[in-house]
């Protein structure tokens, strides 16, 4: 290569970064630098120091021939899906705070308490279930990026309306609305992620874009840990958590400056101008012939993970925090089977041990769920999207039953429960990934968007089913976490029923 073609290609990648960090129009990579292209051939993509081998991808790594807008992509997606995670559990890190508070009552444990905890988690679902699906549609319509800011928006500012809700069924109504923008940041999302990213990387990418919510988990966890268990602001602590959800509304900025839409995307609304049967964003179209079975697999393997999730993850995920109640039931000297005030003031008189033991709970779970997200990429790759799934459910299963019918009711040692939640969160956890990589996967990009918002939130629906379910039984946590578990079985089954679809192009 001669000196003038080097300086040549050193000034063409120079303006390409700043036209990418710079310049205040959506990034359109430049047509005459095909390595960079994200409309050239997956096979002319190469590495540095590397030479393509025409028609063959095998020679690149996942993270090989990826280019910095592919990479926006990805970061604000999954910055996006780390608020949206957050928003959900600052509630969970606080509602033994602040239901009490809007109640007027003095204890966590009231029944109250618990009654409307339980109806602002339902609420939660719902709302999470009506804007996936709503705004799954609105994706395929309007497109990706347009619909993503009005979720994130929608999440952030009830989010940070919160804080100033004075009333238990105050908090029930806007859980719901931060909800609908909850469920549909990750039905855009993760659509877009799929579409931008090649066939080599996109299972890994969707797994990284998933398990960045441990992030918003964590984010939630810190906010518990050392905020609201210090209590600053006495018992308005709470409201400090919720204010904090506004910052999401900065991705606004970036997504509009920087963010275009999807090629196949485009595609997709220009085959719809000329085709009227290519309309976008029909659910009804999800239920005919060709996309039923799918639906079906999407919808179900949803239902499970999320009943699972909430009915037995959650419960397993606090072992710590029961069995710092029981050593301060044993301190003060107080029987298990004491009266119910009584073991109430023991709880408050270590209160902040309790507190933080829940958080170190929750940190601990959310590690090993983070990893168990994160791998199912490469463990999807090596065992076909179906062997993940089964490899997941089935540990969960194991797992589960070895929490709930040994270690937490024979209260383990302190260490031994350490050393089980992570194990915990990585099989009961992981499976979620699942959704990201394989919906998608699953419908053409006209109904992308909608089958896969339609097929996770629909679970959120079944979710709610069985926490009714649970209390319209009298169910105590311990029970409904047991009787959930053999849902993971189900998983097993309805995978058998899917379609394999690793190593597949999108469907157009």
């Amino acid at each position: 290569m001669s000196v003038t073609s080097v300086k040549l290609e050193r000034f063409a990648t120079t303006h390409w970064l700043t036209t990418l960090f710079m310049n205040d129009t959506p990034y359109d990579p430049p047509q005459d630098a095909p390595p960079s292209d994200l409309n050239a051939p997956e096979s002319s993509r190469s590495a540095p120091g590397t030479a393509p081998v025409p028609g063959d991808e095998s020679t690149l790594k996942w993270n090989q021939g990826i280019n910095s807008y592919q990479w926006l992509v990805l970061v604000v997606a999954s910055l996006g899906w780390v608020f949206d995670i957050f928003e959900g559990q600052i509630f969970v890190a606080s509602m033994r705070d602040a239901m009490p508070q809007l109640l007027g009552v003095a204890s966590a444990d009231s029944p109250d308490v618990d009654f409307w905890n339980n109806l602002a988690l339902a609420s939660f679902l719902l709302g999470g279930a009506f804007g996936g699906i709503l705004f799954g549609v609105v994706s395929d319509r309007i497109g990706r990026s347009k619909t993503m800011i009005i979720t994130i928006l929608f999440y952030s500012v009830f989010t940070c309306v919160t804080a100033f809700a004075g009333a238990a069924w105050q908090m029930v109504l806007l859980r719901f609305l931060v909800a609908m923008g909850v469920g549909g940041e990750w039905a855009v999302a993760s659509a877009m992620v799929a579409e931008v990213m090649p066939k080599r990387s996109r299972a890994v990418m969707s797994s990284i874009f998933h398990a960045s919510s441990v992030f918003g988990t964590l984010m939630a966890a810190a906010v518990g840990y050392f905020i609201i268990s210090a209590r600053p602001w006495g018992d308005d602590t709470w409201r400090l958590g919720f204010l904090i959800g506004i910052v999401p509304a900065l991705l606004v900025v970036v997504i509009r400056w920087k963010m275009k839409e999807p090629e196949q995307w485009q595609q997709a609304k220009q085959r719809e101008q000329v085709d009227a049967t290519q309309t976008t964003g029909t659910i009804l179209e999800l239920f005919n012939e060709q996309n039923l079975r799918n639906t079906f697999v999407g919808v179900t393997l949803a239902t499970v993970g999320l009943v699972t999730f909430w009915g037995s993850h959650i419960y397993g995920k606090n072992a710590l925090l029961r069995s710092a109640q029981n050593s301060a039931l044993e301190t003060a000297g107080i029987a298990a089977d004491a009266e119910k005030a009584v073991k109430q003031a023991a709880f408050k008189n270590s209160e902040q041990q309790i507190k933080q033991a829940e958080m170190l709970s929750m940190c601990l779970n959310t590690i090993g769920g983070g990893l168990g997200l994160v791998l199912f990429g490469w463990i999807s790759n090596m065992l076909g999207r179906k062997g993940a799934f089964i490899f997941y459910h089935a540990g969960g299963f194991v797992m589960a039953m070895l929490m709930f019918l040994v270690l937490i009711p024979m209260n383990a040692p302190y260490m031994v429960l350490c050393l089980a939640l992570p194990v915990f969160g990585f099989l009961t956890l992981g499976m979620h990934a699942g959704y990201a990589v394989y919906f998608p996967e699953l419908f053409p990009t006209r109904l992308r968007g909608t089958g896969t918002g339609f097929c996770f939130n629909s679970g959120r629906f079944g979710t709610a089913a069985a926490m009714l379910l649970a209390a319209s039984m009298g169910w105590a946590p311990n029970q409904t976490a047991t009787y959930l578990a053999p849902l993971y079985v189900l998983g097993i089954v309805v995978t058998l029923m899917a379609r394999e679809t690793r190593g597949e192009e999108l469907p157009v």
